[in-house]
């Protein structure tokens, strides 16, 4: 049973994380707007690539992982 209370934990941390995020998104005007960010705007046309913003997410989850892994 103490697998499954781990989990819950791990699920409870990333859900109030993104709860934070999504609380104070708009003072985070940075993010989404990293240098290596691709955004292109045309007439009819827009697309964004939030490459490094992808790479600084993975990265922060992987450790999150790495914290909370089985030992």
């Amino acid at each position: 049973m103490s697998d499954m209370g781990k989990t819950f934990i791990i699920f409870g941390v990333i859900l109030t994380a993104l709860g934070v995020i999504f609380t104070f998104g708009g003072k985070l005007s940075w993010f989404g707007r990293l240098p290596g960010d691709i955004y292109i705007q045309k007439k009819n046309l827009t697309l964004f690539f939030p490459i490094t913003t992808s790479i600084l997410i993975s990265v922060v989850v992987s450790l999150l992982f790495v914290l909370f892994k089985k030992r």
